[in-house]
């Protein structure tokens, strides 16, 4: 890892004093350069290290269509939330690491007005297909440690030091059984494959606060991934991508007028997040879908 001379000064031989678990966070600032330091500063970028404390994220951008031989196609608009918190775990060899849970919501905008879409002309059939907007519940992470079962250590701070601000990205390829799938995809194929990736950045004094239980946080976001299911592609060549950017807001107000419509008409549950003791499986637009959508075979010839 790579740090300014200001920065060394700042965290060289501090003692590590944020307590995960307590109302407040004591005033020494966190050592990146240990592995509990590491997993302070993920928390705080994650979510709080006050426990059972909401924090949301919200974030805007763009979807295109992306076909061999055509030019890219503006889609549609999106605007995302999701809602957090974390709760410390303990354990004797790893020591004091912390569990994210949470709930998302993404909903599809009209490109020229801005408004929710609920019917959507796909360009490549022709017609108007229903919009299924993303409502993801639950996104929960597992645990992070600083040390493995064996008490080594594996947390460690990814960020970049720059003159005063960090950054950070994460890729995530993703490449599993699809659940709209058959149960022959390791032969004839049609596995999920998609790819998210994350840039995150801030104020490495804000990070490193030790009064601070959360830090202030832009994000950008791109997701590549096949056509969503609601779109009716019938296996047409092609994918999507999503570009957007986005923050840690102050709280459920700061949401955008069209996400607090959406969740006070249609999603209250999302104004919380999920209990810190949640267990359920993760939930994804493909998964959803599946649960809400009755299964049709294909006629010979294909729909039109």
């Amino acid at each position: 890892m790579k740090m300014t001379q200001k920065i060394r000064g700042v965290v060289r031989g501090m003692i590590l004093g944020v307590c995960l678990t307590g109302s407040a966070v004591a005033a020494d600032n966190v050592d990146l350069t240990t592995p509990e330091g590491a997993i302070v500063a993920n928390r705080k970028i994650q979510c709080s290290t006050i426990d059972n404390r909401p924090v949301f994220y919200t974030w805007q951008g763009s979807a295109f269509s992306r076909r061999r031989g055509e030019a890219d196609q503006l889609l549609f608009k999106v605007s995302g939330m999701n809602v957090r918190q974390c709760v410390t775990i303990r354990d004797e060899k790893r020591g004091e690491g912390y569990r994210l849970v949470s709930r998302e919501i993404m909903i599809y905008l009209d490109p020229r007005t801005g408004k929710i879409m609920d019917r959507w002309r796909n360009p490549f059939l022709g017609r108007d297909v229903d919009v299924m907007h993303v409502a993801n519940d639950p996104v929960n992470q597992p645990p992070s440690f600083p040390y493995s079962a064996s008490a080594k250590p594996v947390a460690r701070w990814y960020g970049t030091e720059i003159t005063g601000s960090w950054f950070m990205n994460l890729t995530i390829p993703l490449f599993y059984h699809n659940v709209l799938q058959g149960e022959y995809q390791k032969y004839v194929g049609g596995a999920y494959h998609a790819a998210e990736m994350f840039n995150f950045m801030g104020e490495t004094a804000n990070l490193i606060d030790g009064r601070k239980d959360t830090a202030a946080v832009k994000v950008g976001w791109v997701r590549v991934s096949e056509w969503l299911p609601w779109m009716e592609m019938q296996g047409r060549e092609g994918l999507v991508y999503v570009h957007a950017a986005g923050k840690k807001l102050n709280g459920y107000e700061d949401l955008s007028p069209e996400l607090k419509e959406y969740i006070e008409t249609r999603a209250p549950a999302y104004k919380v997040p999920p209990p810190g003791d949640d267990t359920r499986p993760n939930a994804t637009t493909w998964t959803v879908f599946k649960e809400q959508t009755r299964p049709e075979k294909l006629p010979r010839g294909g729909y039109r």
